[in-house]
C-alpha cells in the first residue's frame, strides 16, 4: 500500500505551509481501529464566541462540538452564529453539537442540524456515527472546537464515524463532564491542550494522531512533553485556591492578582470541593461551575439562552450581577 499524505490547513495557514512535517504512515490493517483516511480535509477551529469567516472555509463544511453563541461576553446567536450559518448557506453539510440553546428548535426540521443537550450527550464524539457521516456526504472542511472533545470528534469524522481507539468516546465523555477517569492516553492529550491552548500546530498534530488510530509513539511523546507544562499552571491554581471564600452554596475565588498562568479548570474543581458552585473571576471573565451530575442549571439561573448548564462564563463587568443572582440560588438536596 502506498504511504498516505496527511494534510493540515489552518485558517491562518500557519501549520508548516499547509503540510505536516512528519513522515507518511500507512494504517495497520490488522488493527481493528485502523482506517485509510487519505488526504485530510481543511481543518478550522471555532468557539461559540469566535467563528472563522465563512468565505475562508473551502467547499462543504461540517461543524463539530461548537455551541450556538449565548448572550454572554458580548457574543450572541444573532451576531455570531446566525451570520456564520447564513454565510455558509448550502455549503453547510452538517452541524453536530451537544450544548443547550433555546434556538435549537428553530432547526429541528433541517436534517443538517444534529443538536442535542449536554444531558443527552456528555460529549460530542459519541454523536459522530457512521450513519451521520454518510448522510452528510463528502466534506472539504471540518470546523471543530479546540478541546479534546472537539478534536476527537474531528478525527472520528475523518475515520467515517469509527473511534480513533477503543474507548475514545468514553474518554471524551469523562473529560468533558469531569466525571469518571479517562485513560492515561486521553489524560495526556487533554493536559497538553490545556497547557498550550493557543498552539494551533499542536491541535493539528493531535487530530492526525487520533485519525491514524493513536498509534504514533513519537507524536505521543511530544504530547507528553507538552502536557508537562500544565504542572506549573496547576501549582498556580492550587496557590490561588487559598483565596477561596465560601458564601453559602458558593465558593468564590478572585484570580486577578496571580503569579502567572493558571489552570482554570483545576481551580474550579478545587472550589467544587468547598461548595456546590465554584466561581472564579479575573480581569476579563467570570466563570461559574458545578458538578456535571449536580442537577444545577447555571444557564437558566443567570438568564442565558444557551451553553453548558454546569459551566458558564460571562464578562467580568457582570460579577456583581452574578454574585447577586447566585446568592439567592438554592441547591436542591
Amino acid at each position: 500500500m502506498a504511504g498516505l499524505h496527511f494534510r493540515f490547513v489552518s485558517p491562518r495557514h500557519r501549520f508548516g505551509k499547509n503540510r505536516s512535517g512528519h513522515r507518511r504512515v500507512a494504517p495497520d490493517r490488522s488493527r481493528p481501529h485502523a482506517r485509510d483516511v487519505g488526504v485530510f480535509p481543511y481543518l478550522a477551529y471555532g468557539t461559540p464566541r469566535k467563528l472563522p469567516k465563512p468565505d475562508s472555509l473551502p467547499g462543504r463544511v461540517v461543524v463539530l462540538d461548537v455551541a450556538f453563541a449565548a448572550n454572554a461576553g458580548g457574543a450572541s446567536f444573532e451576531k455570531t452564529t446566525l451570520p456564520f450559518i447564513e454565510g455558509l448557506g448550502s455549503r453547510l453539510a452538517m452541524w453536530v453539537d451537544h450544548h443547550d440553546h433555546n434556538r435549537h428548535p428553530d432547526y429541528a426540521d433541517d436534517p443538517r442540524f444534529v443538536l442535542r443537550t449536554k444531558a443527552q450527550h456528555g460529549a460530542c464524539p459519541e454523536m459522530v456515527t457512521p450513519e451521520r457521516v454518510a448522510a452528510a456526504g463528502p466534506v472539504d472542511t471540518i470546523c471543530c472546537h479546540l478541546d479534546f472533545d472537539g478534536l476527537c470528534s474531528a478525527a472520528k469524522w475523518i475515520r467515517d464515524g469509527v473511534e480513533p481507539y477503543e474507548g475514545a468516546d468514553d474518554d471524551a465523555r469523562a473529560i468533558d463532564t469531569r466525571l469518571g477517569e479517562p485513560t492515561e492516553r486521553a489524560r495526556v492529550l487533554d493536559r497538553a491542550l490545556r497547557a498550550k491552548p493557543r498552539d494551533e500546530a499542536l491541535r493539528g498534530l493531535m487530530v492526525r494522531y487520533l485519525a491514524d488510530g493513536a498509534r504514533d509513539a513519537v507524536m505521543y511523546r511530544d504530547f507528553q512533553v507538552a502536557a508537562e507544562a500544565l504542572q506549573a499552571m496547576e501549582r498556580e491554581a492550587k496557590r490561588l485556591s487559598a483565596k477561596y471564600e465560601v458564601r453559602g452554596q458558593l465558593a468564590i475565588c478572585d484570580a486577578r492578582r496571580r503569579g502567572g498562568p493558571y489552570d482554570k479548570t483545576e481551580l474550579l474543581l478545587i472550589g467544587q470541593r468547598l461548595a456546590p458552585i465554584s466561581l472564579v473571576h479575573d480581569e476579563t471573565t467570570v466563570t461559574v461551575a458545578a458538578r456535571f451530575d449536580s442537577g444545577i442549571d447555571l444557564v437558566s439561573a443567570l438568564g442565558l439562552n444557551g451553553g453548558m448548564p454546569t459551566r458558564v462564563s460571562v464578562a467580568a463587568k457582570r460579577l456583581d450581577e452574578v454574585l447577586e443572582v447566585l446568592s439567592r440560588f438554592e441547591v436542591a438536596g
